[in-house]
């Protein structure tokens, strides 16, 4: 269908899945486009346009590809602006021409994707931006948190790639993530992160929401501190306290509005979790009309 791959996600199958879904198989009546069926002959043919309303940060339209050749193998599509692209209002992002059943029925999956993609992207990218505004600290990264949609994880995070960010981790599985409950229960900090250490656990994350729980957590084996909710001055003295011996990110209370102050800190990493949870969709149509 198409040359794009993600490791871990299956494009095939969330293609199947989402039209799948979306004509009802399965269900009573279901496994048709009712409306396509009736009012458009099977041997009708569209060209359509996909385009961006807003000024935005494309992603998602190999997806979108992926979606329209499931239905029409034969369909002529032309994609006019790269993944990541920052374009203007009224850009043309893909021409289409085939099967009008076809394209009318994976219409709204194609777009659903690329505009929830895109704007992913986009916020990203305004991230970006308002982090490195003013020339400090060009080298702090923006990452993104394992608040995402239940099976879109891998397209969302690819997403923020094509905004300019990059990936914290990817789930429960690649790093140890030691936040306040696991303290609770070990006890303190020290000793949640010796049991991970303890555990053979490569990469080890702590939390820390107090200057004095830094130290512990470096003796015990941490390699990477979380820096929760800390102000941009306490940031900045966690900062030279670590004195660059492992990595160290700010997270919690970061919006367009705070995070430069807190990325100027000096830290290595700020990570904002409405990257993937509170991206509004991009505006992205689709006119067609009869070829």
């Amino acid at each position: 269908m198409t040359d794009f791959t993600l490791t871990g996600f299956d494009l095939d199958r969330f293609v199947r899945e989402t039209l799948a879904e979306d004509l009802g198989e399965g269900l009573p009546g279901g496994g048709r486009d009712v409306t396509a069926e009736s009012v458009i002959p099977a041997d009708a043919r569209f060209s359509g346009v996909m385009d961006s309303r807003d000024a935005i940060t494309v992603a998602g339209l190999p997806v979108a590809v992926a979606f329209f050749r499931h239905l029409d193998p034969d369909m002529t599509i032309e994609v006019l602006v790269e993944e990541g692209a920052q374009v203007t209002p009224g850009t043309d992002l893909m021409r289409l021409s085939g099967n009008a059943r076809a394209m009318l029925t994976a219409e709204r999956s194609a777009l659903n994707t690329v505009q929830h993609l895109s704007g992913i992207a986009t916020m990203a990218r305004q991230y970006v931006d308002a982090m490195r505004a003013g020339g400090d600290n060009q080298d702090c990264t923006l990452l993104d948190t394992r608040k995402t949609i239940p099976g879109l994880r891998h397209l969302e995070k690819y997403a923020v790639r094509q905004g300019g960010a990059s990936n914290h981790r990817m789930g429960l599985w690649d790093a140890a993530m030691i936040k306040d409950n696991h303290i609770l229960v070990a006890g303190n900090v020290g000793e949640a992160v010796r049991r991970a250490r303890d555990a053979g656990v490569e990469h080890i994350i702590c939390e820390v929401d107090r200057i004095d729980q830094i130290e512990p957590a470096l003796a015990a084996g941490a390699d990477h501190l979380l820096l929760d909710n800390m102000s941009p001055e306490t940031l900045r003295e966690a900062v030279q306290l670590v004195a660059g011996r492992v990595k160290n990110e700010a997270s919690g209370g970061i919006n367009l509005e705070t995070i430069h102050a807190k990325a100027a800190s000096g830290v290595d990493y700020v990570s904002v979790g409405r990257l993937t949870q509170s991206a509004p969709a991009a505006d992205i149509g689709l006119d067609f009309t009869v070829a």
